[in-house]
């Protein structure tokens, strides 16, 4: 049916079923002759293995979704996996997608994709409206991709970092819509950075016909996500939205899923895609898919909710002991931010210095952001870059619970960043006690005098 199983197969079952595709190949017909410079030849055993024997990879040279006459089984594999990561993406809540493909590039390179493919549609635009997000590969894939970045800075509402739409329409009339390839939005972000406003963006798109492209890098795993995508497309415009495979279905980074409303404009991404491609991405999420079915994918989502939940509360618990707060950012499902204004005030190094504790103690994915800190990026420079605005009001540290998180995780990460204050408190109070003994001796210096 090309659907996603409900129940996970085991792996002796999904070994059958790629080793049947693979004998599909005609690099493994056992009556083969190959005369030409592409026939599947593979020098080493363990690599043909790790591959399953699937050598020719997905697509040919002039569509990355196009059969292949000598590879039906690696074809059939794309086929399959593309139908079935469509299933998956409905289930996790943009119902009305129509179209999608995996593609074996990361979320910058196929955001990349998308706006070459735009380029022909409209030839006299030069840039691209972005709200900012301080996050170096969706800047730079329009650098890469020969537009000019117009960056729209957010708008502090609360604690949370939210889309300027007035901004966003007064940069459309003033260089003319014609003069713009696409608006750029983000769903999925650090807090306090919150995703964009989808469904006015969406309307604002539709008003002056400007296409949309969403940054949807690990929002999958995020119901909130998912129903601004769809809400955004029922009242507006999206023309596609991207995301990464590592990070929503736990396979090696590689690969992302560009998917859409308009069957028609996926495939023109699909076409400007040059040559054929690695099957490794499709391989790794259908192995992944199979093994754990729709139960077991939707078990993952429930579970990453309420890890969420778990995070928020115990946080905000430690937070409080070190007269610190949680920022309150309940438009981000994902991501949340602590402050560390204490840590600040005592030593312009502590904050950073703190993540390099925590990193040593083995805590990876944690970012602490420092108060002005600039950066440039491809001759564009950004001021507070990693808070998303010029002047966040204080440092902060985040930390996610993104899918696959265990509460062990969330525990041992709580446990170690305490000890990591501690550690800062401890030494502020020694660093305070021998500035008092010094003001006290040298007044005691003054009245002998």
């Amino acid at each position: 049916k090309g659907k996603c199983p409900e129940d996970g197969w085991d792996e002796s079952t999904i070994e059958l079923f790629l080793h049947e595709l693979a004998i599909m190949d005609s690099n493994n017909f056992l009556g083969n002759c190959g005369v030409g410079e592409r026939e599947g030849r593979v020098a080493s055993g363990l690599v043909a293995r790790r591959h399953y024997r699937l050598i020719h990879g997905i697509g040919r040279s002039g569509d990355i979704s196009a059969v292949q006459p000598k590879a039906a089984g690696s074809s059939l594999l794309n086929k399959l996996t593309n139908s079935v990561v469509l299933d998956v993406i409905k289930l996790a809540g943009v119902r009305t997608v129509s179209s999608c493909f995996v593609v074996p590039m990361a979320t910058g390179m196929s955001l990349t994709l998308c706006f070459l493919t735009l380029r022909h549609k409209r030839p006299k635009a030069k840039y691209i409206i972005w709200p900012r997000i301080d996050q170096k590969s969706c800047f730079k894939s329009m650098i890469t991709a020969g537009f000019e970045p117009v960056v729209i800075e957010n708008v502090l509402e609360g604690d949370e970092l939210r889309t300027d739409l007035k901004a966003v329409e007064a940069k459309i009339k003033a260089l003319g819509a014609e003069n713009i390839l696409c608006v750029h939005s983000t769903t999925s972000c650090f807090a306090p950075r919150v995703p964009d406003r989808l469904e006015e963006l969406a309307v604002i798109c539709a008003n002056y016909d400007i296409p949309h492209i969403v940054n949807n890098a690990y929002g999958v795993q995020s119901s909130k996500c998912m129903h601004l995508i769809q809400q955004g497309a029922r009242v507006g415009r999206i023309d596609a939205f991207v995301q990464s495979l590592d990070k929503n279905f736990m396979v090696p980074v590689g690969g992302a899923i560009i998917a859409g409303f308009n069957e028609s404009f996926i495939q023109e991404i699909s076409k400007m895609y040059p040559g054929r491609a690695s099957a490794s991405p499709s391989l790794d999420v259908l192995i992944t898919l199979l093994s754990l079915g729709t139960s077991g994918y939707k078990k993952l989502l429930k579970e990453r909710k309420e890890m969420f939940s778990y995070l928020s509360s115990e946080l905000k618990k430690l937070a409080d002991n070190h007269n610190e707060r949680l920022l309150d950012t309940p438009h981000n499902p994902i991501s949340l931010a602590m402050s560390l204004k204490n840590l600040d005030e005592t030593n312009d190094a502590a904050v950073t210095q703190l993540g390099s504790m925590l990193f040593t103690r083995q805590v990876s994915g944690a970012r602490v952001v420092p108060c002005g800190s600039v950066q440039t990026v491809n001759n564009y420079t950004f001021k507070g870059f990693m808070s998303h605005a010029n002047d966040y009001p204080c440092a902060y540290l985040n930390a996610a619970s993104a899918i696959g998180i265990k509460k062990q995780d969330v525990d041992v990460f709580l446990k170690r960043l305490d000890k990591c204050l501690k550690t800062f408190r401890k030494e502020a109070k020694q660093e305070k006690s021998i500035n008092e003994i010094s003001d006290s001796n040298t007044a005691t210096e003054q009245l002998e005098d």
